[in-house]
């Protein structure tokens, strides 16, 4: 059994903020890339995605964010998480991902 991801996208003038609630994994990366990524094409504002209420996340996730953050910076935009529970944290400071994107 695998839980449903639920996203939330808040749009404000210059900064967008994704709100991901649920488990990040190869069933549900798919989904979350098809609605963000078309919306970060030339997208050079700020991104926010907000992972308080994600409890699971696998190595399908960090890929998935690591194609968000390439194509934000491609664009000279801001990427930014924000929320991560230690375990999360502990995911990107051992892949090394926390040295290279802004982890709030």
């Amino acid at each position: 059994m695998f839980m449903d991801m639920e996203i939330q996208i808040k749009e404000d003038l210059n900064q967008t903020i994704v709100v991901l609630e649920g488990e990040i994994d190869a069933y549900t990366a798919p989904k979350v890339k098809e609605q963000v990524a078309p919306m970060l094409e030339g997208f050079s504002g700020e991104i926010v995605f907000d992972l308080t209420n994600v409890n699971y996340m696998d190595s399908t996730g960090l890929g998935m964010f690591v194609g968000f953050f390439k194509t934000v910076k491609t664009n000279n935009g801001v990427f930014r998480l924000i929320g991560l529970s230690d375990r999360l944290k502990r995911l990107f400071d051992i892949t090394g991902l926390a040295g290279i994107m802004e982890i709030k």
